[in-house]
């Protein structure tokens, strides 16, 4: 039988993966009858106009998969099972065609060898409120209303705590006439579906630069074209964010004003002002990510963005997870009614409802006087936790560091000295037992080789004083090993 394959020198898929393709099709459809001889590879390859190597590649995947066997001195055969259904479902090629646009690299994975890690922004273990929701739980299921409960339900969210929440939102003065709000599973689906409520492929959108990963790869699955704002000691800097108004016309900013992730910076009141001044004239809406909000230790909270605001074109997202624990996936939208029932919509395609009972026991926990409590414990050991990873970078972060003064939340931004690179000094501190995040992985337009988050919630404070001292140890040996090289000058040239 005389090959014909008709493959395309300008596609992506490799010119031997194309030759398989059409090869186990013609076998497997009978084609290319069982017991048939192949052309040997130099002559499949003079007829095709390929290099040998390409036609080997192809007949050892078909012999790999059972399809062909060689035969030394005699050539490749169809083999007598090769009409039987074999072939499997190739999930790479499947899922190539849909996969994430420019994610971003992925999270490092902990060395086994750590026993502190400032990788991940967590509250402890030992703060959780356990035996309290254990009793919430208790009373919610013995109550006249458990079987509704575990019912199915709005997409909007368990009604009792709908209720609680704009209640407290009108008496912050956050919700404006014809706002109304949605509990989601957390400030991460709430940001999904605003943004698949209002960001079309190609769409402008500014977030912070660096910014918090969950962010920006949401947002660049979508098909969004990210804009990176330089984030300073007090957030977001104006004059950028300007620019980058009248330049790129964004249909979305999202901002975390509050302890942003991962340099703990807060915008000021004034600034806050200014830049809802702004995009307001510019027409862009503004998601306010206000997780961190509730985790203020020290100084006086500036108002929320959504308070402030007078053109009615702030979102806001918040959560339970960071001041409770994070298993408790509550959270909600807060903005003009036909946004949250357009975002209503797309939660019912979601999943239908978020879960009532988690709901329900959140709202008996907060209550029964639980959650103040619990809130008030949390504020104290963050506090405590604060203090001791100021101190300590104060104290073991070698000369020309300098990391950000958080009043809150759960991260600082660490910026070591030229050069040193904090993604590649990970792999020695994991050896010392200390892990954190390298600004890479927070990186939109701006490279952060000496940036890098350290994560202290979870964490007591003899374990971050433990920890940072190691991490000084790690990058000052290091500039004092690159500045021995530097001063010694560069090598004598060969003669």
């Amino acid at each position: 039988m005389v090959l014909a394959p008709q493959l395309d020198p300008t596609s992506e898929v490799p010119l031997y993966k194309q030759l398989y393709e059409q090869l186990r099709a013609w076998i497997e459809s009978g084609r290319l009858a069982e017991g048939e001889r192949l052309p040997s590879t130099r002559t499949l390859a003079g007829l095709l106009g390929l290099n040998r190597a390409t036609v080997a590649a192809c007949y050892s995947l078909l012999e790999s998969e059972g399809l062909i066997h060689g035969h030394v001195g005699r050539g490749s055969y169809v083999t007598a099972q090769s009409r039987a259904p074999k072939r499997t479902l190739d999930w790479e090629a499947v899922l190539g065609s849909t996969a994430p646009m420019a994610p971003g690299p992925a999270f490092p994975a902990a060395h086994g060898s750590v026993k502190i890690s400032f990788a991940t922004a967590r509250p402890s273990e030992e703060l959780f409120p356990v035996e309290q929701v254990r009793e919430a739980c208790q009373a919610v299921l013995s109550g006249p209303q458990a079987a509704s409960i575990l019912q199915l339900g709005s997409p909007h969210g368990y009604g009792p705590l709908r209720e609680y929440l704009l209640g407290e939102a009108r008496r912050e003065g956050l919700a404006r006439a014809g706002d109304d709000l949605l509990i989601t599973s957390g400030c991460q689906q709430a940001l999904d579906l605003v943004q698949r409520a209002m960001v079309r492929a190609g769409d402008t959108v500014l977030v912070e630069d660096p910014v918090y990963p969950g962010v920006r790869n949401l947002l660049l699955r979508a098909g969004a074209r990210l804009v990176g704002l330089p984030v300073g000691p007090q957030g977001v800097e104006l004059e950028a964010f300007e620019s980058a108004l009248e330049r790129e016309q964004p249909r979305l900013v999202v901002l975390t004003p509050n302890f942003q992730n991962p340099t703990g910076a807060t915008l000021p009141t004034e600034a806050r002002r200014e830049i809802l001044a702004r995009a307001g004239r510019a027409g862009a809406v503004v998601v306010e990510n206000d997780i961190y909000g509730e985790l203020r230790y020290e100084g006086i909270a500036a108002p929320p963005l959504k308070q402030i605001d007078e053109s009615g074109g702030v979102v806001l997202l918040r959560s339970f997870s960071k001041v409770t624990f994070p298993g408790l996936r509550v959270g909600w939208v807060l903005g003009p009614r036909p946004l949250i029932n357009r975002v209503a919509e797309y939660k019912q395609l979601t999943d239908l409802h978020t879960d009532h009972l988690s709901q329900a026991v959140l709202l008996r926990f907060v209550e029964s006087g639980d959650f103040a409590a619990h809130r008030k414990r949390v504020l104290a050991a963050g506090a405590e936790r604060l203090a001791a990873v100021l101190e300590a970078c104060g104290r073991f972060l070698p000369p020309g560091a300098v990391f950000t003064r958080p009043q809150g939340g759960m991260n600082l931004w660490v910026r070591l000295p030229a050069p040193l690179d904090a993604a590649e000094l990970l792999a020695r501190a994991e050896r010392e037992g200390v892990s954190y995040t390298p600004g890479r992985y927070f990186e939109v337009s701006r490279r952060q080789p000496g940036g890098l988050r350290l994560s202290f919630g979870g964490l007591d404070p003899a374990q971050i004083r433990e920890g940072v001292e190691a991490l000084g140890r790690v990058f000052g040996s290091e500039l004092e090993r690159v500045r021995a090289v530097g001063a010694m000058g560069p090598a004598p040239a060969m003669v």
